[in-house]
């Protein structure tokens, strides 16, 4: 990679009219593609129920999930084909292509039928749906950030990129209103049943708006430049990853930036979300409102650690993130959960839940097909009970052979003996013991919600609020270092494919990932390793070998 000229950086630099006016369209417009992204996630028990309900309800909501992950995974393939043209055609062009696309497929989710309307066809058509979207934010993001970067005097980058960096955020809290309001205006019954359309179907609205923002746009003056003098890329893939030379930089900047930058968002603002709503029964209007207040407080500090980037760099913010998120994640869910369900902590804590079986003789609790109903064998009686009833808990090893045993406190129940009884009498057993469990977790102080009354509020609300932050810390300088990593006639294409990687894999399939770890081990806070190895590989990797970029003139 040869890397750009460290530049002379001017004293003082005001932003000009037309430096403010890039910043402000090419950031409105992405706002309102995160907005179509991430109204799927926000909506995925919803959305389990319409278009999943032929499988069990904890298959459902993985099935969701992994819809949700579906988006993510095209998001490289996205990025190598507008990025290509980007760096072909212009970045202009290139991210009107993008919108386009994902208004349409968010509006056409917002009319699709259901599961109950025409079966199997829906989630088909709904997985379909999220990988266009997919494609789409994966040319949308590398364009927006290139070209704001290359507006921005050197001295001043990683504060004009952080507004883009805003943008995903200020998308998901853009969603997170319109939801609300929504929910807050026809009512909850109304929204689970029909209402939620109505947030896909707004869309069209903001498409229109975003497309006469983006037509009001020139082409960045670094490309324009490049393509009169000719010096431009004829093959930026090739030239990107075609050698090692230039590969080793976006392996680099994916392990040793994005991959920990992206865990650290979706950990904080998405499974935060997920882990309120399914782990602490926190009922789904409040969890929206709780972590669109966590946002409002939260986001300016994209801009904050931006800025910051310009005096220190980018790599020690970025990494200071995500070494935080490693240490702090464990500490930080457990007092999200004594903060928002308090109950339910005092119940763990007084009557821990176990399950006293050989774990070889157990099935992992996710049925692909919905045809395992998890009652051909004891621990499955077992454990499929307590994943439903968002009941955490721990295994304990017995011999092979052995009945599974429920222990709630210092009450043990064991589970029917599916060997021993069919039919309608293995069903009557099952629901017998079902009732008997239900009972002793009642009775031990597990409760059916979470209590409003009994949430400490603000405890909630700074908890999430120091996820944002990390955030902040991670996602703020990114934009700008990754621009400074590759030069112009690449740069669209080689910046956005590790970006994409990161936030499309590692990031995106955070939520599928760490519920389902949940749902295969019981205890509620199991899913967390999952960022935090990632954040540890980040940090070893970066310190190693990232640079820092801060200083470097990106317009040769």
């Amino acid at each position: 990679m040869t890397e750009a000229a460290a530049g002379a950086l001017p004293k003082h630099h005001e932003a000009s009219a037309t430096e403010k006016r890039v910043i402000l369209a090419s950031s409105l417009g992405t706002v309102f593609e995160w907005y179509d992204f991430y109204l799927y996630g926000l909506l995925a028990t919803i959305i389990s129920a319409q278009f999943f309900s032929g499988v069990n309800e904890t298959t459902g909501f993985i099935f969701a999930l992994a819809a949700f992950a579906a988006g993510f995974a095209v998001r490289p393939f996205g990025a190598l084909v507008f990025g290509r043209l980007g760096d072909l055609v212009g970045r202009k062009y290139t991210f009107l292509v993008t919108m386009g696309l994902m208004g349409a497929s968010t509006f056409t989710v917002g009319v699709l039928p259901s599961y109950a309307g025409i079966g199997v066809a829906a989630p088909i058509m709904l997985v379909l749906l999220r990988l266009m979207q997919g494609l789409a934010l994966g040319g949308e993001y590398g364009g927006a950030a290139t070209y704001v970067a290359e507006h921005a005097p050197n001295n001043k980058r990683g504060l004009y990129t952080s507004f883009i960096q805003t943008t995903a955020t200020l998308g998901l809290f853009a969603a997170l209103l319109v939801v609300i309001g929504t929910r807050t205006v026809i009512g909850e019954d109304a929204f689970k049943e029909w209402g939620w359309r109505v947030p896909f179907l707004v869309s069209a609205i903001l498409l229109g708006v975003s497309m006469w923002i983006r037509l009001q746009l020139q082409e960045s003056p670094v490309f324009q430049k490049m393509k009169e003098e000719g010096t431009n890329s004829k093959a930026p893939i090739s030239e990107a990853f075609g050698t090692w030379k230039n590969a080793r930089w976006a392996l680099i900047a994916l392990l040793g930036a994005v991959a920990g930058q992206a865990v650290v968002w979706y950990t904080g603002q998405f499974y935060a979300l997920f882990f309120l709503e399914k782990m602490l029964l926190v009922d789904g209007a409040t969890t929206n409102i709780l972590i669109a207040v966590a946002l409002a407080i939260g986001t300016p500090f994209f801009v904050v650690f931006g800025w910051l980037s310009d005096r220190i760099g980018r790599k020690k913010i970025i990494l200071a993130g995500c070494a935080l998120a490693a240490v702090t994640y464990f500490p930080a869910f457990h007092l999200l959960a004594e903060a928002a369900n308090p109950a339910l902590a005092r119940a763990q804590a007084a009557a821990p839940v176990s399950v006293i079986v050989n774990n070889g003789e157990c099935s992992v609790q996710f049925d692909p097909i919905g045809k395992n109903k998890f009652d051909a064998k004891s621990c499955d009686i077992a454990k499929s009970f307590l994943a439903k009833s968002a009941v955490s808990y721990s295994n304990v090893s017995a011999k092979a052979g052995a009945i599974a045993q429920v222990k709630v406190g210092s009450q043990t129940f064991t589970a029917p003996d599916p060997a021993k009884v069919t039919g309608e009498e293995r069903k009557a057993a099952i629901e017998a013991f079902q009732k008997e469990v239900k009972a002793a977790l009642a009775a031990a102080g597990y409760p059916a919600k979470a209590d409003p009354e009994a949430m400490n509020t603000p405890l909630v609300v700074a908890v999430l609020t120091y996820l944002v932050l990390l955030v902040t810390m991670v996602y703020g300088p990114i934009a700008a270092l990754l621009v400074e990593l590759f030069p112009t006639r690449i740069r669209y294409t080689a910046m956005s494919l590790p970006y994409h990687i990161g936030n499309g894999w590692f990031g995106g399939f955070l939520p599928t990932t760490a519920f389902a770890m949940v749902a295969a081990t019981g205890d509620i806070y199991y899913g967390l390793w999952y960022p935090i190895g990632v954040c540890a590989l980040t940090v070893v990797v970066g310190l190693m070998f990232l640079p820092e970029t801060f200083r470097r003139n990106i317009d040769d």
